[in-house]
């Protein structure tokens, strides 16, 4: 049995596909009913409304998994490269990488005798001491990179699954005021349970959570609605 499975108390929180996921559904509703208002607040035909949700819902989530594919194999890069110094650093410098690695764990609190000792039993592992150096320098385990594939990949399907929900009333003969209302209480509604789900997750104010969340909706809303009527089309 591992020792996460013994000590069952905390959730994984350091991955990035939750973020990714999270992320990914939140920024497709409010970039998209946000864009959607606009055009539907310029008096806009709904046909090109619905062009302008759907091209925002593609654009945006290729723009998004390009994002994260970019940045997260950017960070891998970088930790490799971090990795592959501390791994020569250990074969040139043993001597002081002990005495630093038992420095680290004296300001945990262990004793000098037992922090000399233990650091020493790790470092004659060199595998086990390139992942306790890593962990202890720099926070990180070079053991389990994250995957810039699947980070992508989640944040497409999200952000395209959030931005595509308030293009649905814009579907078939919609005309009027009517299916603007209805993209933004669909957008207040999904943002509530992205908020809700927040709050859940985090163990956070449930209510604090999905105001905020509906806050942010209502308030994107409003500026680029406003800022489409000023605009007008011709």
């Amino acid at each position: 049995m591992s020792r996460q499975e013994l000590h069952d108390g905390h959730r994984a929180v350091s991955g990035g596909l939750a973020r990714a996921a999270i992320f990914g559904v939140n920024d497709g509703i409010v970039s998209n009913v946000s864009l959607i208002l606009g055009f539907a607040g310029s008096g806009a035909d709904s046909s090109v409304v619905l062009l302008a949700g759907l091209a925002g819902a593609v654009a945006g989530a290729i723009s998004m998994a390009a994002g994260e594919w970019i940045s997260i194999s950017a960070q891998n890069e970088l930790i490799e490269r971090e990795v592959a110094i501390e791994w020569h650093e250990l074969h040139r410098n043993a001597k002081a990488e002990t005495a630093e690695l038992a420095s680290m764990y004296e300001g945990h609190g262990i004793s000098p005798e037992t922090a000399r000792a233990a650091a020493e039993d790790v470092m004659a592992q060199p595998e086990t001491a390139l992942v306790v150096h890593a962990r202890e320098e720099m926070g990180i385990d070079p053991s389990d990179p994250p995957s810039a594939f699947k980070a992508a990949a989640v944040s497409l399907l999200c952000f395209a699954f959030g931005a595509l929900l308030p293009v649905i009333p814009w579907l078939g003969d919609a005309s009027g005021f009517a299916p603007a209302a209805i993209s933004v209480v669909i957008g207040v509604v999904a943002a509530a349970i992205v908020g809700a789900a927040l709050g859940v997750f985090a163990e956070r104010s449930i209510p604090k959570s999905v105001i905020r969340q509906v806050a942010i909706v209502l308030v994107a809303c409003s500026i680029t609605y406003a800022i489409g009527e000023m605009v007008g089309t011709t």
